[in-house]
């Protein structure tokens, strides 16, 4: 299996969320690397990474569209979840002695693409709206404005 490259397909439009996707990309592709290097630790150190940053990176978008209001977020948290079980289950599978670089990669790249084409585009504009509004507030002074209301009355 190839080195995955990013395509602009994939782009959400969400700056700080296409540099995490693009991470995770950098990360599946460098899990190839140490396959192939038959390191098992550098294997492991790869999984390590790899699931810790993909699980931060779930938590810091399900932050995002819960901020924005997004109708699906309990949906797409869901998924999450069932993807994190997946994904620890590769890890003990791992840990136990078993082989599994190459079927997780291969599992991750098309479950990410897929993921980011599906739901995470479903998500982007509500999100984005959301970030320009704030934006917005944000340089025009109410929300500072209206913080220091909420904060001190």
């Amino acid at each position: 299996m190839a080195l995955l490259t990013w395509q602009d397909e994939l782009n959400t439009g969400i700056e700080v969320i296409d540099h995490q996707h693009q991470r995770i990309v950098e990360m599946i592709n460098h899990l190839h690397v140490a396959r192939h290097s038959l390191e098992p630790m550098a294997v492991a150190e790869v999984i390590d990474e790899l699931v810790d940053y993909t699980l931060s990176h779930f938590a810091f978008e399900e932050e995002l569209m819960e901020e924005a209001g997004y109708p699906f977020c309990a949906a797409h948290k869901r998924v999450h979840e069932v993807f994190g079980k997946r994904v620890m289950e590769y890890r003990l599978r791992f840990a136990a002695g078993e082989d599994i670089a190459d079927e997780l990669r291969a599992m991750l790249a098309r479950w990410l693409f897929n993921h980011i084409r599906g739901d995470d585009q479903a998500y982007a504009e509500t999100v984005k709206r959301h970030l320009n509004r704030f934006t917005r507030e944000h340089e025009e002074g109410r929300w500072l404005s209206r913080t220091l209301r909420r904060l001190f009355g």
